[in-house]
Parts: structure tokens; C-alpha cells; sequence
């Protein structure tokens, strides 16, 4: 049976987009799986709720115009993950 980490493990130095089921959306290189935490480096950590720009534009932005880094690390839980992807997948509107 593969661990989270070996089916992450494709992703580990790449940016990636982690989706949450909170406002929340973190950006950033994925450095590290653990049991509990997913731990990004050179990140953004953007919060929805707090601005009128929607989760999928800043993404996009993102994409177009590179990760605004406010963080050097974040560590993020994995039970509130809803999905990873590589920022490079993310398709243009």
C-alpha cells in the first residue's frame, strides 16, 4: 500500500497549488509529506474571504505573473487539503 508520500512524491521541488476547504489557497514548492502536514517553501498563502478576487483568478495570476512569496514556509494540514496540482497544469480561461 503506497503512503501519501510516495504517491506525492512526483510533486515534491515542484510549485504546486494546494486547495482547501476553507477560503483559503496556498501556493508555493512543495518540500515535504509528512504524516499530518504538507510543508510548502517560498509561498503564497492567500485567503479568499479577505478579498473580492475568487480563488481560480488568483490561481491564474498566479500562472501568468509568478507565486507573490509571503511566506518562506508554511506548513499545511493534510486533512484540510482538497486537492494538489502543479501550478504549470493550471489551463488558461
Amino acid at each position: 500500500m503506497e503512503s501519501d508520500a510516495d504517491e506525492l512524491k512526483e510533486y515534491i521541488g515542484q510549485e504546486v497549488v494546494l486547495d482547501t476547504m476553507s477560503p483559503m489557497v496556498y501556493l508555493g514548492m512543495l518540500e515535504k509529506v509528512g504524516a499530518h502536514f504538507v510543508t510548502l517553501v517560498q509561498c503564497d498563502v492567500y485567503d479568499s474571504s479577505e478579498s473580492q478576487t475568487r480563488k481560480e483568478v488568483y490561481i491564474h495570476d498566479a500562472l501568468k505573473h509568478g507565486i507573490k512569496r509571503n511566506r518562506e514556509r508554511v506548513e499545511v494540514r493534510k486533512d484540510q487539503i482538497i486537492s494538489i496540482s502543479r501550478l504549470s497544469d493550471v489551463t488558461e480561461y
